[in-house]
């Protein structure tokens, strides 16, 4: 996958985004607390996000994506010149 620096950085934005989110969500949920509650009292005010948004962040598997990206951003130091 040949993405630009300016791709990698956007993505890695997004990402590092989605982990404070997912921090800030595993924080305050908890078994009797729906996840819409959880969006409505703490995460819709730092971060206005849809509730679509916040289960699509939940489904990605953040750590895993970051690892790639940093693999791309390896690869490509060591390509350069």
């Amino acid at each position: 996958m040949s993405l630009t620096k300016q791709a990698i950085g956007i993505q890695n934005n997004k990402l590092q985004r989605y982990k404070l989110i997912m921090e800030l969500y595993k924080l305050h949920k908890t078994e009797d607390i729906p996840t819409t509650v959880v969006w409505r009292k703490y995460i819709f005010p730092v971060y206005p996000i849809s509730r679509t948004t916040l289960y699509t962040i939940l489904c990605t598997p953040i750590n895993k994506e970051i690892k790639e990206l940093q693999a791309i951003k390896d690869s490509q130091l060591t390509m350069s010149f």
